[in-house]
């Protein structure tokens, strides 16, 4: 499979779409978007300038290497724990945390698992 359409498949899933949503988006039929993702089709220019508008990525990111994990870069395993304790909670956590330093990370770490203890 071509990196254009690992990619596209990467990027259609990062913003949770599913092929039918993508190619109605589109204004193309949901068989041309099973093509491309497939390898068996290219997209033309004009249909990777429509696909860079829809998903909010530059058209030059269809032709590099196939993203690891996501387009935002979070891990799968982080995106997972997102999922767990809610968006919220995680968006309240990381500003919250985003100011400490490694030491006080590290603090806040050891009271929370002495807590669960």
């Amino acid at each position: 499979m071509s990196n254009i359409a690992k990619n596209i498949r990467q990027y259609r899933e990062d913003h949770n779409l599913t092929q039918q949503e993508l190619a109605l988006k589109l204004r193309i039929g949901t068989k041309k978007i099973e093509k491309y993702e497939s390898g068996e089709s290219v997209p033309d220019t004009q249909t990777i300038l429509r696909l860079s508008t829809v998903l909010d990525i530059p058209a030059s990111e269809f032709l590099k290497d196939a993203p690891a994990g996501n387009a935002v870069g979070i891990d799968d395993d982080i995106k997972k724990l997102i999922e767990e304790i809610g968006a919220k909670k995680a968006e309240l956590i990381l500003r919250t945390a985003k100011d400490f330093n490694e030491e006080q990370i590290l603090n806040v770490m050891h009271t929370l698992y002495n807590t669960q203890a």
